[in-house]
Order: structure tokens, then C-alpha cells, then sequence
């Protein structure tokens, strides 16, 4: 696998040329608009036989040819692919990359939202995906869920490619996530086990193999009552799977209104699989920042272990950037490869943020100066090696209806996926 970011007065010609990559698949691969227009600083994902790399971090009594033989490599190619670094005087602590044929194993959830549902987007992702969160579930004041449209098809489909599919519920109405629905429901036992009954009625009789629950905004007075929901789904679902999204933080914040209802650890100890959304660091109506940040990633990460088992801990990718006005911070969402492809659109280089370990780019419309920052292959590869060094159970992905090709085809080479016994 090689990464190359394009030079000034380099052209896809040259860049095929060198890497002996015919341009068909250099544009297939990295879905760009046209087999002649690029941009400085475009990183391009160029497919080659080259061996996966894995990244590891020296703790103490580690020897590198320990190392080499836990991951099949040997320390001519440790050598090579880890210049600048003295291998042969590594510290604690200290990251080296490790070229070897065992690659990371990883489970995955795709967020699917069935509107207008493409089911052809999932037999492209069948080899990437364990399961398939489907969007598609709400509940009334008094706790009953419901379907807001038929998913049947979407539940056949994942179960022929061998994909787990999930029941996706929400406390979101027509104006974004309730708080107040969710506080009502939660706070109120009798609402509580309604709520409880109606997601494993429908879970069971619709045929998913578990439920993906992501409920935000939830007051932080139902802190307690939304741990007693969780163990009281868990407890009736029983063998089913139970996923929760909680909303990332590097610190217990028991009275804060986004992710004070969060106990980690109660969380951790209820269910089968957590995911911290570590992405909107740069969020909506917010300033132009990064998506997510390496820094604050692995951050939220650390933290999160504290409560959690890495067995049970996911991290979340967003599939997605932000094109943010300057001045006003008006804010419109666009798929990563929207993103890549303005960027070539407008002319402009796009630059990359090393602390962040972020790409973005600035252009003008009219007098407007717009912010775009979004991910692409270096930035999801910086976010892959978090799940190696800290040994996450996987990652989320929202979602999969975003196109982001980049990431599906290095997913594809370079990782393995856990697929759950059908």
C-alpha cells in the first residue's frame, strides 16, 4: 500500500508513470471526478503488493526480535519501513510501524439509513462490515417503538452477506434528538419497560441479531435510570447483541447536559459493545475545526479504557466533512469523497493539519471564505493505528450511504473482519 500526496505540477500521467498504477484504477480507487484534474496536497491511495503494516507501541522487556516473530515480520523490513528511528535503541512508549502478513483483526458497524434504501451499497460492503446498524427505529412518550418504514428487505439482504444485522433506535424527531423524550421515557418506570418490551418484540420478530442504541442529549438527572434501561435490555435480549453510542468525553461530567448521562462504566458492565462517537470535535454551527482529531481521539480513547474493557470498546470514523463559512460558521455536511472532490473542483490545494493528523482546504465563493475539513486515506490510517496500539474491539462507521472509497479499499486490503456465526 502506498499513500502519495500530489506535488505542484504533478499530474496523474506522471504519478501512473511512477508507480506503475494504470490511472483507471487510480481514479476507481480514489473516486476522483476526472482521469485529469488534481489538486496539490490530494492524497491518492495507490494499491500495490506490498505487505499490511501494523502499529505497535514498545512497553517494557519488549525485544524487537520478540516483536518480529509475534507478527511474522523480520527486522531488515522493521528496518526499512521505520526510517529516521533507531530500532536498535527503542524507548518505552516510543510508536514503530511494522510491515506483516497478520493483519489487525477488527469487528465493524455500518450505519445504514434505509431512506430510498440503495441495498446494491451492501453487497459492495458485505467484506467490510460485521454489522449493519439499520436507522430506521423510534418510540412514542410512552416508550413503544416503532419502524418508520418496511426493512424487511434490508434484514434478508444482510443476513445472505453474512452481515449482522442490528435494530437502530433513537430518541430523534423531526426537530433532532429530544431530550425531553428521552428524559420522560427513562425517567418513568412503567414508560421504561415498554420501551424495553417493544425494541425486543420488534428485534426478535423482525429478525436482527441485536440492537444498536443511540440515544443523546439525555438529561443528566436519568443517569442512574438509563443504566437501569440498559441492564434490563441486556437481561431480556439475552443472547442478542447490544450496542450503545455514547458521546465522547475525556472526563466524568455527571451534571453536563451532552454526556452527563453517560456512566461508562455502568454502561460497559451492562452491555456487549460501546462505541465513543469520537468524531464533531469540529461540529455543526461550531468554528471550522478538524472532524476528529488525532490528539483528542486517542484522548477520549485512554479514557474510556479506564471504564471499559477494549474487548467491548469501539471508536467511531466519520464517513464525512464539514464545508463551515468562516465568518458565520453556517455549516453544510458533504460525503468525504464530496469534500476531496471540491477541493479539485475549486482549485484549491488541500493542506494537512500534522497535529491533527486532518486534512482541509480554504476557497472563496464570492466573498465568502469557506473552511473545509473532512478525512481522507492519512487520516483514517493515523485513526486504524489507534485501534492496533490500544487493541479496540472496532470501530463505526457513519454512515455507509456517504461515499468515502478510500477507506473501503484500504479496509478491504489491509484488515481483517471478524464475521459473527450466522
Amino acid at each position: 500500500m502506498t499513500v502519495h500526496v500530489v506535488g505542484t505540477a504533478e499530474n496523474l500521467w506522471s504519478i501512473s508513470e511512477k508507480y506503475k498504477v494504470p490511472i483507471p484504477t487510480i481514479v476507481r480507487v480514489n473516486g476522483l471526478p476526472s482521469t485529469t484534474e488534481i489538486v496539490p496536497g490530494l492524497a491518492l491511495y495507490l494499491p500495490d503488493d506490498s505487505l499490511p503494516t501494523r502499529a505497535y507501541q514498545i512497553k517494557a522487556g519488549d525485544s524487537l526480535w520478540e516483536i518480529a516473530q509475534r507478527f511474522n515480520s523480520d527486522l531488515s523490513l522493521i528496518r526499512k519501513v521505520n526510517p529516521g528511528i533507531n530500532i536498535d535503541q527503542l524507548h518505552i512508549g516510543q510508536m514503530i510501524t511494522i510491515p506483516s502478513p497478520t493483519k489487525l483483526a477488527v469487528r465493524t458497524i455500518g450505519f445504514f439509513v434505509p431512506s430510498g434504501p440503495n441495498l446494491s451499497l451492501l453487497d459492495s460492503l458485505s467484506n467490510q462490515l460485521t454489522y449493519v446498524a439499520v436507522v430506521n427505529y423510534a418510540f412514542t412518550n410512552e416508550g413503544y417503538a416503532f419502524a418508520q418504514i418496511d426493512d424487511t428487505a434490508i434484514v434478508t439482504k444482510c443476513r445472505q452477506l453474512n452481515m449482522t444485522p442490528l435494530l437502530m433506535i433513537r430518541n430523534y424527531i423531526a426537530s433532532g434528538f429530544s431530550a425531553e423524550l428521552a428524559g420522560g421515557v427513562l425517567g418513568n418506570p412503567t414508560y421504561r419497560q415498554n420501551l424495553v418490551a417493544s425494541i425486543v418484540n420488534l428485534t426478535i420478530s423482525r429478525g436482527f441479531g441485536g440492537v444498536s442504541l443511540d440515544l443523546e442529549f439525555i438529561p443528566p438527572a436519568r443517569r442512574n435510570d438509563f443504566t437501569l434501561f440498559l441492564q434490563d435490555l441486556k437481561q431480556q435480549l439475552g443472547n442478542l447483541l447490544l450496542h450503545v453510542n455514547v458521546h465522547a468525553k475525556t472526563a466524568d461530567l455527571p451534571t453536563n447536559r451532552i454526556v452527563g448521562a453517560y456512566d461508562y462504566a455502568a454502561i460497559g458492565n451492562a452491555v456487549d459493545l460501546v462505541a465513543v462517537m469520537t468524531m464533531d470535535y469540529g461540529y455543526p454551527g461550531g468554528p471550522p475545526d478538524p472532524i476528529s482529531p488525532y490528539g483528542w481521539v486517542e484522548q477520549v480513547i485512554k479514557y474510556a479504557l479506564t471504564h471499559v474493557s477494549p474487548q467491548k470498546l469501539f471508536m467511531a470514523l466519520p464517513l464525512y466533512g464539514y464545508d463551515k463559512v468562516a465568518a458565520t460558521h453556517a455549516t453544510q455536511g458533504l460525503s468525504v469523497l464530496n469534500a476531496q472532490n471540491k477541493a479539485i473542483s475549486v482549485g484549491e490545494s488541500i493542506q494537512f493539519d500534522e497535529t491533527a493528523k486532518s486534512p482541509w482546504f480554504r476557497y472563496w465563493s464570492g466573498t465568502e471564505e469557506h473552511v473545509v475539513w473532512f478525512e481522507d486515506i492519512r487520516s483514517y490510517m493515523e485513526k486504524y493505528k489507534l485501534l492496533d496500539i490500544y487493541g479496540l474491539a472496532g470501530t463505526t462507521f457513519w454512515q455507509i450511504s456517504l461515499p468515502a472509497p478510500q477507506n473501503w479499499a484500504f479496509l478491504n486490503k489491509d484488515l481483517t473482519i471478524i464475521k459473527n456465526p450466522t
